[in-house]
């Protein structure tokens, strides 16, 4: 998808708190979820769910 001007700002959130970033991108919906379950399971996980939903919508 095209990279539009609030990914960079997105992409900070992902790093501190991966389902912030996550939830401006899709709201609450499943990816979001989802994204909380892999951070509490790592942190690590989290943060590379929520750049591929970033980079991926």
């Amino acid at each position: 998808m095209a990279f539009t001007a609030t990914d960079p700002i997105k992409m900070i959130f992902a790093v501190l708190l991966p389902p912030v970033g996550v939830f401006l991108e899709v709201g609450l919906k499943g990816h979001f979820w989802l994204n909380i379950l892999l951070t509490l399971f790592g942190f690590i996980p989290g943060i590379i769910h929520a750049f591929y939903v970033i980079l991926k919508h």
